[in-house]
């Protein structure tokens, strides 16, 4: 009797070993053994042909419709085709040349078989070419031991391979199924029993040989217990081990770098954030080495968006423009210097708006300084506001506080006497809309804009009512007239009149008249409107607050006592923090903290956002640096000998205590001083080799931190076993995003494409953006291995590459180069296209995205470069070509690229796969949901776990093969339960022989040595 650890070689001889081991890496009795069938065909049943998938290897049971032999090339070829059905869909089977003549004498009409090949297309029909079969009902005289094989029994089909049909995998199968006695159970008995599991040797038996259903059922259950139970103990052995591993325990400093920093915050941070920051600064604390995934965004609130306006001594401008050193007008009047700018991603936006017309946007937990009737100031979020609104008569409850009027000076010249300006505007009224009041007169003095107010009042306006109002002005005009008196601490509102022009009201304080002409102040009698005496201006109520969509935002720090600023409108507010405060609490305690990005865009923009929200903090042992700063370099390969040099020393020497880099972090050369914190973002980029050489730059093993907002298949297999600590703050929005998404069927309806190019060019002519995303550079130097030049091929290529799908996987992928000279020479000629890809110079390529941002080019054709790191809200469109080629995960941080500004954005996935091909399905999927978990899910069922234990990410190499993460978490969740409660009761399984064999099976050396480091 062959044991399972038998070559198969020994049982089935030397051919078919070979296939088994080199296509389905099948290398012993014990390996065939676990190779168990994908599904089952009952005899008499006949296999549904209308949902055979594109472009996979499948085994279908059918029946013969009819078959005929074609001639073609003049006579000279022949082609044998045969239809088959099973009553739910045909399906197309071609032979050619000399290999017709054995199918046409098997497969006649009315004849039953199983039938094993690729599923292509041609002519818009699904075909087998040359497949295997095996006919399931011959005759007497034919032998009837197949039909005897299957007859009465399910048939099991095997996850099969071109070299290798599922039937004669059946066989193989047979041949070692005695050996399943052989099998040491891994399940301790009071186990086995609780669970009603049957033995390892019956379930076996009843995985390929079922006589029935249940017995599936029996068999699958079990089995998925061995692989969850096995895993799970090899995991709760390593968690333990990793409590006695030694690290240097991080705990908190009082009155240190940390502390100085949260002072700076513009408020406290958000709940979600202060529970996430006290697990990791728990776990960093212990004198075992933290290993923790966060999951989720990590911004923290208190934010506008980059498009909202800030108030500074010249005017207002973009909050996405204020840097450290900024100087803007707080609400007293005063002007203060932003001390703090904090990056927050996108988030969800809300819009205030206002008794007046005019509105201002923020995210949840921004601030507000507000009053209501009978109460003094108070400062509310948005969140509070939304959730306590109106009074019970249903009017506003809450009114925001006014800000002081102030000087402006935007430095342009004002040879015009500021009335005149306004009296000329006024008397031209309605009659010329695109007048509007010049920024000079906008951004100037108080007395200026006022006087331009009075002009206008003076041509336009009159009393009504106790009001003073400017009649049917231009659109342009009444925003300018209102804009200008709410600057004077008034109130105005718009009201329309006819064909785009309005009244505007306007309410001024007593300091402040309306009117310089007596005649016109008094022309019409009325009731006088209530003016604050103090000057400080009108308030105004909150009558709705309305959701804006999802922007990319900010949050700044002002150096003032009050904290405020003035925002849009001239409304008063107040105004990544988790990783960042848990590496300034490694350096309070002597150690430094290494943050590991995938791209250098991205690791210049984290540095950047660092040294912005540090301010001072970021300047340690530098002139004008704080006294409890320290010194944060960036590390990546494209940096000048000198620079790098310089960063190298800081780290050896310790006088840096946060590095930020790429791959360069990795390199022998690098040493650190004491290195007590790895935060790796993006993990997914990674692979585990390179994340353990940073780690292992420790004296001892450092901890920790992994990001990422958008999990892949690996880490929410991972995370569900329970390998990882998790951490999720800020659980992912269900969908309520601005991004619309397409698939574009360019081979089907080659119309859709071209209106593709016709969207992204009136994206352009509405002032915006795009990008263009191709899955290669377009050189010789990156053309796949193997692929040839030109049109030259083997006399067989027809034949080969005779469908539409062949044709398409063999075509190298797309490329910027050439798509790049495609796109200016026709459905984008006359824009301002530039290319951006990995080779080019690092001065290159920031020239590019310099231009790019500041709106000097129109169409970006790039690589997966701009993948993460690259922000610029006026990019609305993105087309990716080829984007079948991409995976679910790309695909989403790809068109996280788009719809980061104001305006809704716009990404379609080009395509020439068919429409039933799984490629399309994927698509179609990212297409259908903008949430990043549940994309997560459907890439995880479609490409398996990855080897949990070793280093592959999809599911080619997976040590699990009746497990499913997805389908089988309550399995999995059990499992762990059990594994934790026997390994803390027998951490050296020495009650449990055979579960330490089986234990020793599933950690080969590779697996044992990944364990350790993962």
């Amino acid at each position: 009797m062959a044991a399972l650890d038998e070559p198969l070689k020994k049982i089935l001889g030397g051919t078919t070993a070979k296939v088994l081991a080199e296509h389905l890496d099948l290398h012993t009795v014990g390996d065939l053994l676990h190779h168990y069938p994908r599904r089952y065909a009952e005899r008499g049943e006949l296999t549904r042909l209308a949902d055979l998938p594109l472009d996979e290897h499948v085994t279908v049971v059918a029946q013969v419709a009819d078959a005929r032999v074609l001639k073609f090339n003049g006579g000279r070829g022949q082609r044998l085709e045969v239809t088959l059905t099973d009553g739910s869909g045909r399906l197309r089977l071609v032979f050619f040349g000399k290999g017709i003549h054995k199918p046409h004498k098997d497969l006649l009409p009315g004849r039953r078989a199983m039938f094993a090949g690729k599923v292509s297309v041609f002519n818009r029909k699904l075909q087998l070419a040359h497949p295997e079969y095996e006919l399931l009902d011959r005759t007497a005289d034919d032998g009837e031991d197949a039909v005897s094989a299957f007859a009465n029994q399910l048939m099991p089909i095997y996850p099969a391979c071109q070299q290798m049909a599922s039937w004669k995998i059946a066989k193989a199968v047979d041949a070692v199924l005695p050996s399943a006695r052989d099998a040491i159970d891994p399940l301790p008995e009071s186990l086995r029993e609780g669970r009603a599991l049957v033995p390892l040797t019956e379930a076996l038996l009843k995985i390929h040989r079922p006589a029935t259903k249940a017995d599936i059922a029996d068999a699958r259950a079990r089995l998925k217990w061995d692989e969850a139970f096995v895993l799970q103990v090899a995991l709760a052995r390593r968690r333990r081990a990793e409590t006695q591993l030694p690290a240097v325990a991080r705990t908190l400093t009082e009155g240190g770098i940390l502390d100085a920093f949260d002072a700076k915050l513009p408020f406290t941070l958000t709940e979600g954030q202060q529970k996430v920051s006290q697990e990791i600064f728990d776990d960093l604390a212990t004198e075992h080495p933290m290993h923790r995934l966060l999951q989720g965004e990590v911004g923290s609130g208190k934010a506008q968006p980059l498009d909202a306006l800030v108030l500074t001594p010249r005017g207002f401008r973009p909050m996405g423009e204020m840097t450290v050193g900024t100087e803007v007008v707080v609400p007293s009047g005063e002007l203060a210097v932003v001390d703090g700018v904090f990056p927050q991603g996108e988030r969800e936006v809300w819009r205030l708006v206002l008794s007046d017309g005019s509105t201002v946007e923020c995210d949840d937990e921004h601030l507000w300084i507000v009053g209501t009737r009978g109460t003094g100031e108070q400062v509310l979020t948005t969140r509070e506001l939304r959730g306590d609104l109106l009074r019970a008569d249903g009017r506003p409850k809450w009114s925001i506080a006014p800000a002081t009027p102030v000087d402006l000076e935007g430095g342009e010249a004002r040879p015009l006497d500021p009335y005149e300006v306004g009296r000329a505007l006024g008397e031209a009224g309605a009659g010329r809309p695109a007048d509007r009041v010049p920024s000079a007169y906008r951004n100037a003095p108080l007395k200026d804009r006022l006087a331009v107010v009075q002009g206008l009042m003076d041509a336009g306006g009159m009393r009504a009512g106790g009001a003073a109002v400017y009649r049917a002005a231009a659109g342009p005009l009444a925003e300018d007239l209102a804009w200008l008196v709410r600057s004077l601490g008034g109130g105005a509102r718009l009201h329309p009149v006819r064909d785009g022009a309005y009244d505007v009201s306007v309410a001024l304080p007593a300091a402040y008249p309306p009117f310089r002409d007596a005649g016109r102040e008094h022309a019409v009698p009325g009731g006088s409107a209530r003016r604050p005496e103090d000057g400080t201006g009108f308030r105004r109520a909150i009558r709705a607050i309305e959701y804006a969509g999802r922007k990319p935002v900010q949050c700044i720090s002002v150096r003032h006592p009050g904290h405020a600023y003035v925002t849009d409108h001239f409304t008063v507010t107040h105004n990544t923090m988790v990783a960042l405060r848990a590496m300034l609490g490694v350096v309070d305690s002597g150690g430094q903290a290494a943050m590991l990005a995938p791209t250098e865009v991205l690791a210049q923009q984290h540095h950047r956002s660092i040294t912005e929200m540090m301010g001072e903090l970021a300047e340690g042992g530098m002139l004008g640096g704080a006294e409890r700063g320290t010194k944060v370099v960036l590390l990546t390969g494209s940096m000048g000998a000198a620079a790098r040099r310089q960063a190298l020393l800081d780290l050896v020497t310790g006088e840096a205590g946060i590095v930020v880099g790429t791959h360069a972090l990795i390199e022998d050369k690098v040493q650190f001083h004491d290195l007590g914190l790895v935060v790796v973002d993006e993990q997914h980029r990674f692979g585990v080799e390179q994340r353990d050489a940073l780690r292992g730059k420790g004296k001892q093993p450092p901890h920790l931190l992994v990001m990422t907002a958008t999990p892949i298949p690996r880490t929410v297999a991972m995370t569900v076993f329970g390998d990882l600590e998790t951490s999720v703050l800020d659980q992912l929005p269900a969908g309520r995003s601005p991004i619309a998404s397409h698939v574009v069927p360019a081979r089907d309806k080659p119309h859709f494409l071209a209106r593709a190019w016709e969207r992204v060019r009136e994206e352009v002519a509405a002032g915006h953006q795009g990008y263009v995303v191709c899955p290669r550079i377009g050189d010789e130097e990156d053309a796949p291995k193997g692929a040839k030049k030109g049109a030259a091929g083997s006399k067989g290529a027809a034949a080969k590459a005779s469908s539409p799908e062949d044709a398409e996987e063999k075509r190298p992928p797309l490329a910027v180069l050439d798509i790049a000279g495609q796109l200016t020479a026709g459905p984008l000629d006359g824009l301002r296209v530039a290319v951006l890809h990995g080779r080019m110079a690092p001065d290159d390529k920031d020239d590019v995205m310099r231009r790019f941002a500041a709106g000097e080019l129109d169409v970006l054709v790039a690589t997966t470069v701009i993948e993460v790191g690259v922000n610029v809200p006026n990019a609305t469109a993105m087309v990716i070509m080829d984007a079948d080629r991409f995976g679910v995960s790309q695909l989403h941080q790809l068109r996280g690229r788009v719809g980061r500004g104001s305006a809704p954005g716009l990404c379609l996935l080009v395509s020439e796969m068919p429409e039933a091909s799984p490629a399309r399905a994927r698509l179609a999927a990212v297409a259908g949901t903008l949430d990043g978990f549940e994309l997560s899910r459907i890439d995880l069922e479609q490409r398996r776990e990855g080897d949990v234990l070793g280093q592959a990410q999809s599911g080619v190499r997976s040590s699990l093969r009746m497990l499913a993460v997805i389908e089988d978490e309550e399995v999995i969740a059990a499992a762990r339960d059990e594994a934790t409660e026997l390994v803390t009761a027998d951490p050296e399984l020495s009650g449990y022989p055979e579960l330490r064999i089986a234990l020793s099976a599933l950690l080969d050396d590779e697996r044992e040595q990944y364990l350790d480091k993962g």
